[in-house]
Order: C-alpha cells, then structure tokens, then sequence
C-alpha cells in the first residue's frame, strides 16, 4: 500500500474525510470520502480523559461540535496553555468518551462551507476504533486497501498531563492487525521526538510534518533552536530520514507564492526528499479560492496537475473526487 517514487500515482489522502462535503473528522465524512475514490482516510487524534484516542481536529472542541449548546458541561469550560498559545473552550481531555458522545459535530469554517452546516448536529465525534472498522469493512466491501493516516496531535502537551498518543495508538493499530513497513497506515506528527521515539517500537511508515513557518513545538520545550525550514534542506532531510519515510509538506514549500499570490518557481525540496529516500506528501488541496494561489482561481484540478508535475507521491484533499479525477487526467 505504500507508494514510492518510482513513477506510481500518488496517493490520495482525505483531509479529516472528505471535509469539504461533510463536517470534517466524522464517519460520515470518511465513508464519502472512500466512495470518492480515496486511498487513506486521515483522522487528527486526541485523547479523552478516560484515554480513548478521539478524531477532533483540535482537542479544544468549540469549532467542531455543539459543546457551548450543553448546560450540563458549562462548569468544564476553561483556558488553558497548549503548544504556548492561550486558548479558551472545552478540551477533550476533560471528557469522558460517554460525555463526548452525547456531543454533535459541526462544520468548522461555515462561512466559507456554508453547504455543510445542513448537517450540523447529526454526527457524533468518532473514536480511532470506529474509523478503522469503516475503513475494514469498506475495504473489504470495495475489494481494495483503505488505509489509515493518523496524526497525533499536540503530543508533547498531551505526554505533559498523562495522556501520552503514542502507546494507545500502537496498542490499537498492533490489535487489527497493522504490522510492518507495507502496512496500510502512515502515522504523522509535526513535533520529531515523538516519531523518533516511535521509530524505535514500530515498522509502520512514519511522516515527519513540515510547515511553513515556525518550529516543532518540541524542539521550542527543548531549546533546539530548528526550525520546520531548517529540516526541508537536504541536510535535515537526511536526518529525517533516520527516523521516518516521508515528508508531508506545506504546499507554500515546494511551490512558495508571492505577494500577490501568484506561484513562483518550485523549489528542489521533492529532488531533495527523494535523494534522501523520503516519500513526498503535500497538503492541503482545496477547491475554494480563498486557498488557491492566483494562477488556479476557480481551477482546482489544474493546481493538482502542476503538483503531479514535480514528482510529489501524495496529495491531503478536502475533495478527494478531484484528486481522483485529477489523477485520472494526468499522464504519468
């Protein structure tokens, strides 16, 4: 199931589902995402106060349920510190799973997806379990792989207050059966000690997140003073590579924009990546203007096409039909 980059099509990831048609992070925008034509159905992992592994995007659940809507969990709003930044809301740390079931989710951004809010209030918030059963059963129903592509969220803080991802998540994948490099899973995190640690205690394919700007919030609570651009040179892609087997970028970083949002030439991070054996996955395609640069405006499918151009082995779509399409026009 793992790709390489030896002249394979890329791998189509569905971004929280296929979130730009459901409310992202819920079966229901997994299961559409499957029927779209997806490869890996990608849930964001947070834990509960009971230690449950949970999809929500962010563990503050405010944008992406109707927590504010439940009078009984009023007392459990609060701020607290999480990656250095003060946020205000509902964590999920602070739930039990039974609680958090009795919540329903909502589009995050309804201004902007504003077709999405018609679901608003019907789905509940999934655990990692019920998301592998999906992808089980439709995969077996289909008649190929759906893999899985989790990402552990904020693990440095969640290791802080005993609720560490790393070892419920392998217990889980070690339970259906998940074992070894060509297994259907990628597991991803943009903090590095935690895959690093990882790589020691797994097979399973490792994805070392790189953003745009800023620093993996480990190496700020460790005193490295690295940032996300100093590990896309070639020299901290070999050093990646120690410990994962692909990258998965901001898009910005292999084709940067300028000040008026037009696309500037790429850069020699794919070439690099793949001289360092790193699989290449690129984040986050989306059909709205408001994310594509200037010269696809209303033209989404062409923005895949010059991605698939420079070699990329993956793409995280909100719409994976248009990736699917996407790939089925393109000559590779």
């Amino acid at each position: 199931m793992v790709k390489t980059f030896t002249g394979d099509r890329p791998i189509i990831i569905a971004h929280r589902g296929a979130s730009g048609y459901r409310p992202e992070h819920t079966l229901a925008a997994y299961e559409l995402a499957i029927a779209l034509g997806t490869d890996y159905i990608e849930p964001d992992l947070v834990s509960t106060k009971d230690g449950v592994l949970i999809a929500r995007h962010e563990n503050e659940i405010s944008q992406t349920t109707d927590v504010a809507n439940h009078p009984e969990f009023s007392h459990l709003q609060t701020t607290k510190i999480i990656d250095g930044e003060a946020k205000n809301g509902w964590f999920t740390e602070d739930f039990t799973l039974t609680e958090l079931k009795t919540l329903r989710a909502k589009e995050r951004i309804p201004l902007m997806r504003t077709q999405n809010t018609q679901y608003d209030g019907l789905f509940e918030i999934p655990t990692l379990q019920e998301i592998i059963d999906l992808a089980k059963l439709k995969s077996a129903e289909i008649g190929r792989n759906i893999g899985i592509y989790p990402e552990t969220k904020h693990p440095t803080y969640f290791k802080s207050i005993g609720l560490s991802l790393e070892e419920p998540l392998l217990e889980i994948l070690q339970a259906n059966d998940y074992r070894g490099a060509n297994a259907p899973v990628f597991i991803q995190s943009f903090e590095v000690s935690n895959l690093q640690a990882l790589s020691t205690k797994t097979d399973l394919p490792l994805v070392q997140l790189l953003n745009i700007s800023g620093q993996p919030y480990d190496f700020i609570v460790n005193g490295d003073e690295r940032t996300y651009a100093d590990l896309a040179t070639a020299s901290g892609l070999r050093e990646i590579a120690k410990y994962a087997q692909a990258i998965g970028i901001h898009k910005n970083l292999l084709l940067p924009r300028d000040n008026i949002n037009k696309l500037r030439s790429p850069t020699s991070l794919v070439k690099d990546a793949h001289i360092a054996s790193l699989l290449v996955h690129v984040w986050t395609f989306r059909n709205e203007d408001f994310f594509l640069p200037l010269d696809f405006q209303g033209n989404p499918q062409e923005e895949y096409k010059l991605f698939f151009s420079l070699g990329i082995d993956g793409v995280f779509s909100d719409y994976p039909d248009i990736a699917k399409q996407a790939i089925l026009d393109f000559r590779f």
